[in-house]
């Protein structure tokens, strides 16, 4: 499933037929499925793991469905298919035949978990509270008790009215030939009132005879109130998207022919210049033409401090602008904004299931049958053998109230999604659950150097001319690389500027992965590259091995221009030193990481010296160097053989492969949009300690998942033997119930306070 989804991805993207092809020789997949639709449907009416697995069961076997995956906790199902064989109405149709609602959700429209009512609480309560009364007193050993009529009175409208709901989804369930929370419910509290009915109509009824109204009224009213907690906690664990998409502006001062217009979002076009005047939200993504202030970008990136934005900079909408004034040029707006892909990727996030889900699943899909069948067990056992068949409808009626697969379906939901969102919130965009769930049990991290440890903005330091003065061989480099948006080109490119050099007209530009570049400057044929290149192209080097060696020691990268001649080894022309600031973090994330345990690898295209400098001061024992980017995926490769997870950090085109190659690909946003979409968690800055944050989130994630696992697990299998072995009450069983789920749901909360942890020095 996560290469299929990263080949959709890929496609989608239009990265590129090297990686598709890669993927179709892996899978023995085709083109066409890169043209696969994708819906993602609101689902209304369930209410534990068996709904949300019949639901799910119903749209798989539509014909041309190749996934559908269901939330009970979101509440929605994400479906992949063939265009040609599924729509949307066949999905809504499959949906409302297995006894549920379903609507379609685009990119304009977000899931709303299901907010109950608190009437029908309050409304129960108020009535089985006379009936508390009773049974508390008649615990405390007062004999007397409601009239059988006042009882009934009290318990039919809790029963048939309020209790209706359970009557509604159990019959759904029945009719698709399944089982649910509902129905376990609907028979627990019908087979008490029935039981009360029959014994209060009975020849052999007297006055004082107990009747069980209360039990059933008590029941239904603490599984309402045990719902309504669970969808007020629900609503919690969306908080996350919420207050993403509150950092949407509904509309943006825009100037048009020498006006300011305020207009909807909708109607601004890219190429629009957006006024933000101090205080306001930034309403498009851009690049700033004109003014000067401090963003607050925290809700975006997670970064805590504002931001220094100048005419040049490139902006964020949602950003909180400070007090200047900025004109924004519009690059993006509505769905192809960054806010809207983070929002529709945590949102994607959210509604995949982790790996250990399938397990629930398994189970969830046996649970409800499995309880019936012991509750005629022990209806069966306590009549035959116990003789007392009033006890054995009760006891059986308590295992039928106590057991609850709502705790089992939403125990790994809702720590994904608060997980997600929580990650989110400090800049970690987490793409897919099984990226968040895999995490926690990283060994190896893998990084590049060039913009993931580095800042990515190397400096040229030294021009060492072999032929000519230092004026000619900058030029000539300059005007080789003019246009390309390689950190080297620019650090090229501006050290020209500054020197006032007018660069020469080059053609036949052509890129070589992961050893330079050349191109014809004038009548020259050049190649600009590192030290790969020149052994490929047989040129001598030598004269510079003194000025190389110690550069290499110093951390220095360095490379080489030569001219091409015909019918011989290229010429040296002369050689570059670029220098490379190291991030502020990048030290302290490699002991972080060191300090949970975890392995760490550099693996860099840049000369051995540079990279053993650079690892060196960050306290990296292994380095990889001069890997050329296909060989970046070997290694990735060699390194699963040895046993654990191996997670890849870059920021690069060159470093897609590995990426995709690796468990888990962790990608630099600072970075190139193919790293993105071929890895499974994005940081929103280029900071290394962020690597850190999204193992620490997951390891604090799957932690809740087990735990939630543990309790509902246990819930069950002690609760329902207690319970056929007579030792719980049905109005205990019901308490157990309502609040198994509020439980497993507040407990997956707690990681809302979840913190990056402190430096380690």
């Amino acid at each position: 499933m996560r290469t299929k989804y990263l080949l959709v991805l890929l496609g989608h993207y239009s990265v590129g037929s090297l990686f598709i092809k890669k993927y179709e020789q892996a899978e023995g997949s085709n083109l066409a499925q890169l043209t696969n639709g994708e819906w993602t449907l609101a689902i209304k009416g369930m209410s534990c793991a068996s709904c949300s697995n019949r639901v799910e069961k119903a749209l798989s076997n539509i014909p041309g469905v190749m996934s559908a995956e269901v939330n009970l906790a979101l509440e929605t199902a994400q479906v992949i298919g063939a265009k040609d064989c599924v729509n949307s109405v066949l999905l809504i149709q499959a949906v409302v035949a297995a006894g549920y609602q379903a609507q379609l959700l685009n990119d304009d429209t977000i899931a709303v978990v299901t907010s109950m009512p608190g009437w029908p609480v309050l409304l129960a309560a108020i009535l089985s509270t006379p009936m508390v009364f009773a049974m508390v007193a008649q615990w405390l050993g007062w004999q007397g008790q409601l009239p059988a009529s006042l009882q009934w009175l009290l318990a039919t409208p809790v029963q048939f009215w309020l209790g209706w709901r359970f009557y509604k989804a159990g019959w759904s369930a029945l009719k698709a030939g399944a089982g649910n929370m509902d129905l376990l419910v609907a028979l627990g509290t019908s087979a008490a009132y029935g039981l009360s009915v029959y014994l209060w109509f009975s020849p052999s009824h007297h006055a004082m005879q107990h009747l069980y109204f209360e039990s059933s009224s008590i029941v239904i009213s603490l599984v309402l109130l045990g719902k309504w907690l669970e969808s007020r906690a629900k609503q919690k664990t969306t908080e996350a998207i919420r207050a993403l998409n509150a950092l949407r502006p509904e509309r943006a001062s825009v100037l048009r022919d020498g006006k300011e217009l305020l207009l909807a979002i909708s109607q601004v076009q890219v190429g629009d210049v957006v006024m933000v005047r101090p205080g306001e939200r930034i309403a498009v993504d851009g690049r700033v033409t004109d003014g000067q202030s401090q963003v607050d970008e925290s809700l975006v990136t997670g970064e805590s401090l504002p931001v220094a934005k100048k005419a040049g900079d490139q902006v964020t909408g949602g950003a909180l602008n400070g007090d200047g004034l900025l004109y924004v040029r519009t690059s993006a707006v509505g769905a192809e904004s960054v806010l809207s892909r983070i929002v529709r990727l945590v949102e994607s996030a959210q509604a995949k299931k982790a790996p250990v889900q399938r397990l629930v699943d398994k189970v969830s899909a046996v649970f409800v049958p499995t309880v019936i069948v012991i509750a005629l067990t022990t209806f069966m056992v306590w009549g035959f053998f116990g003789g007392d068949w009033q006890l054995a409808i009760l006891n059986a009626v308590a295992v039928l109230v106590i057991a609850c697969p709502c705790a089992l379906g939403l125990a790994t939901p809702t720590a994904i999604m608060v997980g997600t969102g929580v990650a989110a919130q400090h800049g970690v965009l987490i793409k897919d659950a099984e990226a968040l769930e895999l995490a926690h049990a990283i060994k190896v991290v893998a990084f590049d150097k060039t913009g993931t440890l580095t800042e990515g903005r190397p400096q040229l330091l030294e021009v060492y001319p072999a032929l000519g003065s230092v004026e000619d061989l900058l030029l000539l480099a300059a005007s080789l690389q003019a246009g390309s948006e390689h950190p080297i080109a620019k650090a090229v490119l501006s050290a020209a500027q500054k020197q006032g050099l007018q660069l020469l007209p080059a053609h036949d530009l052509q890129a070589l992965a992961g050893r330079g570049v050349s191109a014809k400057v004038g009548d020259q044929q050049l190649y600009l590259g590192n030290a790969s290149l020149m052994v490929e192209l047989g040129v001598d080097v030598a004269l510079f091995n003194t000025q190389d060696a110690a550069l290499e020691a110093n951390g220095r990268s360095v490379s080489w221009l030569c001219q091409g001649t015909f019918g011989g080894a290229p010429t040296l022309l002369g050689m570059f030193a670029f220098g490379d600031a190291l991030k502020p973090n990048a030290k302290s994330a490699i002991v972080r990481l060191q300090h949970l345990g975890i392995e760490t690898v550099l693996i860099s295209g840049d000369n051995l010296g540079s990279a053993n400098a650079i690892a060196s001061q960050v306290g990296i024992n292994r380095v990889y160097a001069q890997v050329l980017p296909e060989d970046k995926a070997n290694i990735i490769m060699a390194l699963k053989k040895n046993g654990g997870l191996i997670a890849m950090v870059g920021d690069g085109l060159n470093d897609a492969p590995a990426l995709a190659a690796a468990d888990i690909g962790i990608a630099m946003s600072t970075g190139t949009d193919v790293a993105m979409h071929a890895a499974g968690i994005t940081l929103m800055r280029g900071d290394p300690a962020l690597v850190v944050d999204a193992i620490e989130i997951s390891r604090r994630t799957y932690a809740k998942i087990r735990q939630n696992l543990f309790w509902a697990f246990i819930y069950n299998v002690v609760g329902i033997p207690l319970a056929a072995m007579g030792f719980l009450s049905p109005v205990i069983a019901g308490a157990a119930m309502a609040l198994s789920s509020f439980s497993v749901v507040s407990n997956a909360l707690l990681l809302k306070y979840w913190r990056p942890s402190k430096e380690i020095k």
